[in-house]
């Protein structure tokens, strides 16, 4: 592939209706507010469109991860003009083939068109020879998923799963308000800023519910990359059936991160896709009976706690080690934990067998279980991310110097990616 072709394809993530970016604004202010949570405060820091779209202007700096088919690069990266730090995703067009690069195209073009402070959006997007540059806010935190992997194996408190899932549902009712269905709830993608923003990432499995100006009740496509996804999705889209999927689906995602959240472990992972299948399709599904999201051994005879006290960070940091295994994997056998009633309750709402019995987004953001993230300050949430620290930039790294402008993919200043780097997929 040429530069011309590259640059025609930066020129085409940036043409746009007008028209259509006003009315998805429109929209979004209309999702967000009538209910601002601490989770969903933007602050300047957020807004990277005032920054430049010459590569030469910033300094990659640690690796956060890859995505894409491994074909993309995600790094930390400072705007030398500014200093300011962002996260920086270069994928090689050269590399790509047509059906991946319609792909990317279609999730730039999405990613520009949403506007809400709980999506995590990509509003600069240009090309460097054969790289595409796509440039976010740095989520300092990392996923929820890296957060469980460092720091919280046997789960974290119920109030910082409280925040972290009202972001993201709030993110799913704008979504859902819109038309998409997003397909890819995962812990993975659940981001957390240093200032306390909740972001959902995984933009590149959304899918639009409107065929020829009308919105479907139900679609019948399968997400590409879909065996990574196999746990989180709901039995309606594996069935593949005459009868399809709908929003719904993502409501049971979010279930199963819950269950994720709270135990440290995906529900599902240790089964074979084709039992996993099995069991989704008979109605099989993850209980909150104090112990991990299917019973392993005796455990499976402990009976839900009525006390409603959450265990707390601390027990989650005592009982469990902060420190990683080779592989990076999480415990198998965290821990019985007291739950309250209100996440049991929850969790067996979005894990409902028939789709049209969950409720909406909307509907669950007056669930009981979020009433302490409407309680508290935001700070008080970030108090319980402890021994977690947002990543920051390297203090040996120098001010200055630049990315080398040739058709490979840049490298960072700090080469040598962590265990618990994110995941982009």
């Amino acid at each position: 592939m040429s530069f011309l072709d590259c640059t025609c394809i930066s020129s085409h993530s940036h043409v746009q209706s007008i028209s259509i970016e006003e009315q998805y604004e429109d929209i979004s202010h209309q999702c967000s507010s009538s209910d601002v949570s601490p989770c969903s405060v933007l602050t300047d820091g957020d807004d990277i469109t005032d920054l430049s779209t010459d590569s030469a202007h910033y300094q990659l700096l640690t690796q956060l991860g890859r995505g894409f088919n491994n074909l993309s690069q995600v790094n930390m990266a400072r705007h030398t003009p500014s200093g300011r730090l962002v996260a920086v995703k270069n994928t090689n067009l050269d590399e790509c083939t047509e059906d991946e690069l319609l792909q990317l195209m279609n999730e730039v073009l999405l990613s520009r068109r949403f506007r809400h402070p709980n999506l995590l959006t990509s509003r600069l997007v240009f090309s460097s020879c054969c790289q595409l540059w796509v440039l976010s806010p740095l989520m300092s935190y990392g996923s929820a998923d890296s957060l469980l992997r460092s720091y919280f194996p046997d789960g974290m408190s119920e109030s910082l799963m409280a925040y972290l899932l009202y972001g993201v549902l709030r993110a799913l009712e704008y979504l859902h308000h819109m038309g998409y269905v997003h397909r890819g709830v995962k812990a993975s993608h659940v981001l957390l800023s240093a200032t306390g923003r909740v972001c959902l990432s995984g933009l590149q499995s959304v899918y639009s519910l409107m065929k020829d100006g009308k919105r479907m009740r139900a679609v019948f496509d399968m997400p590409q990359h879909s065996p990574s996804l196999l746990p989180w999705l709901s039995p309606e889209l594996l069935r593949q059936d005459l009868h399809g999927y709908g929003v719904k689906s993502d409501i049971y995602s979010l279930g199963i991160v819950a269950c994720e959240l709270v135990s440290g472990r995906v529900p599902f992972q240790d089964m074979p896709p084709t039992l996993m299948l099995l069991e989704k399709l008979r109605g099989s599904h993850c209980c909150l009976l104090d112990v991990p999201p299917y019973p392993l051994g005796d455990m499976g005879a402990l009976k839900v706690s009525r006390s409603g006290v959450d265990s707390g960070i601390g027990e989650s940091v005592a009982t469990g080690s902060l420190t990683r295994t080779a592989t990076a994997e999480r415990p198998q056998s965290p821990a019985p934990k007291n739950h309250s009633v209100t996440l049991h309750n929850l969790v067996q709402l979005c894990l409902q067998q028939q789709p049209e019995r969950r409720p909406s987004a909307t509907a669950l953001l007056s669930h009981p279980f979020f009433r302490q993230v409407k309680k508290h300050t935001r700070d008080s949430f970030l108090s319980l991310m402890y021994p977690a620290v947002p990543v920051s930039c390297p203090p040996d790294t120098p001010p200055s110097g630049t990315p080398t402008q040739t058709c490979n993919t840049p490298s960072p200043t700090d080469t040598e990616p962590e265990d618990g780097m994110w995941d982009f997929s």
